[in-house]
């Protein structure tokens, strides 16, 4: 407990003092992002806030993870440098899809291969349970790829990816230390802490990214976020397959409990990519159909939007833990109904409201 509580202040204190000198620094260099079409913003407005959440974790998991109990974590604490440094790299000067998917792919490979973080069973789903090592690493680098540009794709508007994340954070870290107690493994432990260190430091930049924004987390920030993210619900799908019987905390429909909990950003990437390639554009070219997006269309804040989608996911994450026990595949279909039909209704209140301001002007 003292752990989670230590590597939480350390990090929050170390990102809160190291901002305000990133914001200063950023605007004497002009290293800013420009307002523009697709922009929610009006300003000029630095982009290196995940430079101070980059270093407030490291620091943080650095100081208080001991490396002899937890023997992968210099393989993780590598791919975090890729992601950084890519992240960091596009954020000065904005580099091409292609090398950025590259480097995901290579602090993908370091994560499966070396810190052996991978998903090997789907507990019954479709009738699968474990995986062989030719479906289980693909499937890997696809959860991991995915999680990672989902949280990139939802940093649109202030406070939202933020938000978001650390309530994802606050719920597995807490989940982990948990089952730590029971499950007599010190790795799910440091699992509580590399959650709180990366909270903490969200926290603290929410602090200066809070409507009117200060600073923007920029690419370093939401890719990194989303790698720990990525890290994070892997373990908590596959803690279930060592788990002694009976041991309290443990959940049933894994898989679908842990999509339940990443509900915002996986959903919204996954249902904007699948209908920008049924309209024959690529999945990655920009537009304005996140749910954020719409959200503001409707005549939301930012403030207000984000909290809106924060206050969703905490709905979805209550709902997939109570009925955890109707099944994987039961609770994935009610998942993704319950998403759908929201979404199409948001659809239905902005088309409306678009509609009749239309016929006023006229």
């Amino acid at each position: 407990m003292y752990d989670m509580i230590l590597a939480f202040i350390t990090a929050f204190t170390l990102t809160y003092i190291s901002i305000p000198s990133i914001i200063h620094i950023a605007k004497v260099k002009n290293l800013v992002d420009e307002p523009g079409e697709r922009r929610s913003h009006v300003v000029k407005t630095p982009s290196l806030g995940g430079i101070g959440i980059f270093a407030g974790l490291i620091f943080s998991i650095v100081l208080w993870t001991p490396f002899y109990v937890f023997g992968n974590l210099q393989y993780i604490l590598c791919a975090f440098l890729i992601i950084f440094l890519i992240g960091a790299k596009d954020d000065i000067e904005p580099v091409s899809p292609r090398v950025k998917l590259a480097a995901q792919f290579l602090a993908a490979g370091i994560l499966v291969y070396n810190s052996h973080i991978k998903i090997t069973s789907l507990y019954g789903l479709f009738g699968v349970n474990d995986l062989p090592e030719f479906i289980a690493i693909p499937l890997s680098f696809f959860t991991i790829i995915v999680i990672v540009n989902a949280f990139n794709l939802i940093d649109g508007i202030n406070g939202l990816a933020g938000g978001i994340s650390t309530l994802i954070l606050t719920v597995l870290g807490a989940w982990f230390f948990l089952v730590s107690n029971d499950a007599f493994k010190i790795e799910y432990k440091e699992l509580s802490v590399v959650a709180f260190a990366t909270a903490g430091s969200v926290v603290a930049f929410l602090r200066y990214n809070i409507t009117p924004a200060k600073i923007f987390m920029g690419d370093t920030g939401s890719l990194m976020l989303g790698l720990v993210c990525s890290i994070l619900i892997i373990k908590f799908i596959e803690a279930h397959k060592y788990f002694p019987p009976d041991i309290p905390y443990a959940v049933e429909a894994a898989p679908a409990v842990a999509f339940g909990i990443l509900i915002i950003p996986l959903f919204d990437t996954l249902r904007v990519f699948t209908t920008r390639m049924l309209k024959g554009r690529s999945p990655f070219s920009p537009d304005r159909t996140h749910i954020h997006h719409l959200l503001l269309d409707y005549g939301f804040s930012h403030s207000q939007a984000s909290a809106t989608l924060v206050g969703v996911n905490i709905l979805f994450i209550v709902m997939v833990f109570y009925f955890q026990h109707i099944g994987t595949l039961n609770l994935l279909i009610l998942v993704l109904f319950l998403a759908a039909s929201a979404t199409g209704w948001l659809y239905f209140l902005v088309h409306k409201k678009k509609n009749k301001l239309a016929q006023t002007i006229a």
